[in-house]
């Protein structure tokens, strides 16, 4: 049967490898950049989810990041990683949410990070921001527990995407050291030893959305080498 999905900032990295997964299977997705769907703007939001009907997936895969220590996280910082990471993944949610309850089916699938799950640091934003998302998925398995929704997260180490590329490049910067240790030091915060290919996550996700997954309801799927139990 051919699902509606959507996947939020599903222009690249690990956005556009969930789309993919999800047409190599034949859903109708749409994966919608900030400039067809700002999960950031509540009538944005509204729009784009009426005009589309009736969700039957939902991947809340928008985010950003920054780092800085603490200290230095500014205001508007610390405002759109939350605008983003945590009041996206809400105002997305509550879109599809109704309609989802109405047809008692459908699935709910949050990106969310190993931050969500952990602290760390120079990331005071990120995390926090992360762990709200997290804590939103839990309210909402609460809210549909027993009805054939259901809603999920994927918790990811670094991925091998533009933005930890970014986060390659800013160590580099201020330690020194060459892009491949710098690389290596990321990929060392996890078990795994390595970063996480962006289509693992997607099969992560694939596997939360799937027909034969009804009964996994406000968990966390942590996909870094055994690194952080769930």
């Amino acid at each position: 049967m051919t699902r509606l999905v959507v996947v939020t900032g599903g222009t690249r990295g690990i956005g556009a490898a969930i789309a993919e997964r999800f047409r190599a299977r034949g859903d109708e997705v749409h994966a919608p950049g900030r400039a067809e769907c700002d999960v950031t703007e509540e009538e944005s939001v509204v729009a784009f989810f009426t005009a589309l009907g009736p969700v039957d997936v939902l991947v809340n895969n928008a985010g950003i990041s920054s780092s800085a220590p603490t200290a230095k996280t500014t205001v508007d910082s610390w405002a759109d990683q939350w605008s983003v990471n945590a009041t996206g993944a809400f105002l997305c949610t509550r879109a599809v949410l109704a309609s989802m309850r109405e047809r008692d089916s459908g699935r709910i699938v949050t990106v969310a990070s190993t931050a969500a799950r952990a602290g760390y640091r120079y990331t005071a934003a990120y995390t926090a921001s992360k762990h709200a998302a997290v804590g939103l998925m839990r309210a909402v398995a609460a809210e549909v527990a027993g009805t054939g929704v259901t809603a999920n997260a994927v918790c990811p180490a670094f991925v091998r995407t533009e933005m930890t590329e970014r986060s390659v490049r800013r160590i580099a910067e201020t330690t020194g050291r060459s892009a491949e240790e710098a690389e290596a030091a990321l990929a060392s915060a996890a078990p795994l030893g390595r970063l996480i290919e962006p289509e693992e996550v997607a099969f992560a996700v694939g596997f939360l959305a799937a027909a034969e997954a009804a009964a996994i309801n406000g968990q966390t799927v942590v996909l870094d080498g055994g690194g952080i139990q769930t």
